[in-house]
């Protein structure tokens, strides 16, 4: 469907067949009342590719929303933990304030028994920072050894003490910060969400069937691209078994690529990648959903971190970390097991299984699957990188 009215002209034909102006004109209004009935008064219908677009935007807006929310999710974990860490901590020396407290507090009561005024150590007690202490270290030269102990061990206790609680207090306030991060991220991710399922959903079925169309034509495009890489990959991969072979280096009988080419990967990394590949085929079928880490859903980096630390290699939790862990090898070499990251904001993550194609779980609504690293065209690779 056009995205604008046509401009007129003489002796129009529908089927090949001039038709009179009379039915030109009803066919124009039955155009415009299809546009208008699902658009604002006043507002143009976009276009097939305008709303494909749109879309597509909206999903990447979504990943982009998405990587954050882990990035938040995982901070939040890891400061909560540090602030319970630390409220145990204040709580444990608080408790040995108290009894250090007590011990100052029986020489008062002794002191006092005695007839002995104001007991030395009293003056302790009602000091409130430790600063009032350090202030009265004349005091304790008119205490015993016993008392003296006791009260540097009192004094130990309070500094101590006031450090922990002023390092909760602001532990407590960075994470208030992080869940408001986790908050925001969620509610982007909600909202670009919402925004693709309205645009599609004022969608005819005719205009879905020709959408799905242009897909189709995208993911034949991708495929063709995957084959040719393939088959580069192929003869890259001949021209290094001949240089062997003939006594030569890899990189020495690889010519086309001369000396910088990549040397392709050790057997262990063979091994390992086979388990992370063998992880990433048995999710194959699982929904994509955000946030997710698996066991039943995932998503795109979830997938990722899941695979490799099945093969016993821990990979940070998001797309933004996970790129910068490993070593970046050109397209041409990507080998099995490989990370393929996509878009410059490196929102996307699959990993390579060969032939040019991935595992890779791609947005919400899909599933786990395989597809050409190509699938949303050259441009929108960002990098390799080979985990271990």
């Amino acid at each position: 469907m056009a995205s604008h009215r046509k401009s007129r002209t003489p002796g129009p034909r529908v089927a090949g067949i001039r038709t009179p102006a009379l039915a030109t004109a009803a066919l124009t209004s039955v155009a415009l009342l299809s546009q208008t009935a699902e658009a604002a008064p006043g507002e143009d219908r976009p276009s097939l590719e305008e709303v494909e677009k749109k879309v597509g935007d909206l999903y990447r807006q979504a990943e982009s929303a998405t990587e954050k929310y882990n990035a938040a999710k995982e901070k939040t974990g890891k400061q909560r933990k540090r602030v319970d860490t630390l409220l145990d901590d204040v709580a444990k020396r608080t408790q040995k304030l108290n009894e250090a407290r007590s011990e100052l507090g029986s020489y008062a009561a002794a002191q006092y028994r005695t007839g002995a005024g104001m007991p030395d150590t009293a003056t302790f007690l009602l000091a409130e920072t430790p600063q009032d202490i350090f202030d009265q270290r004349q005091v304790l030269d008119r205490m015993t050894g016993r008392q003296k102990a006791a009260v540097d061990d009192y004094v130990t206790q309070q500094t101590e003490t006031m450090e922990k609680r002023q390092e909760a207090t602001e532990s407590l306030r960075t994470l208030t910060e992080t869940q408001g991060d986790l908050k925001t991220a969620k509610a982007t991710v909600q909202k670009k969400l919402a925004d693709a399922r309205e645009l599609l959903s004022k969608l005819t079925a005719e205009e879905k069937a020709r959408l799905a169309a242009i897909e189709k034509r995208k993911q034949e495009e991708a495929a063709r691209k995957a084959a040719e890489l393939a088959r580069q990959q192929a003869e890259q991969e001949q021209a290094r078994e001949e240089a062997a072979q003939q006594g030569g280096g890899a990189s020495e009988g690889s010519g086309s690529t001369g000396s910088t080419e990549t040397p392709p990967a050790d057997s262990s990394y063979g091994t390992k990648a086979e388990k992370a590949l063998a992880f990433a085929r048995a999710q194959i079928g699982k929904p994509y959903v955000w946030g997710a880490t698996g066991p039943g859903s995932y998503d795109c980096s979830g997938l990722t971190q899941a695979a490799w630390k099945a093969a016993g290699v821990s990979l940070p939790r998001t797309t933004y970390d996970q790129v910068n862990a490993g070593t970046t090898v050109p397209v041409s070499q990507a080998q099995p097991g490989d990370l393929v990251f996509f878009y410059d904001d490196v929102t996307h993550v699959g990993i390579y299984i060969g032939n040019g194609m991935m595992i890779h779980a791609p947005k919400p609504g899909t599933y786990v699957r395989e597809e050409s690293i190509y699938y949303d065209g050259d441009s929108a690779i960002h990098s390799i990188v080979r985990p271990a």
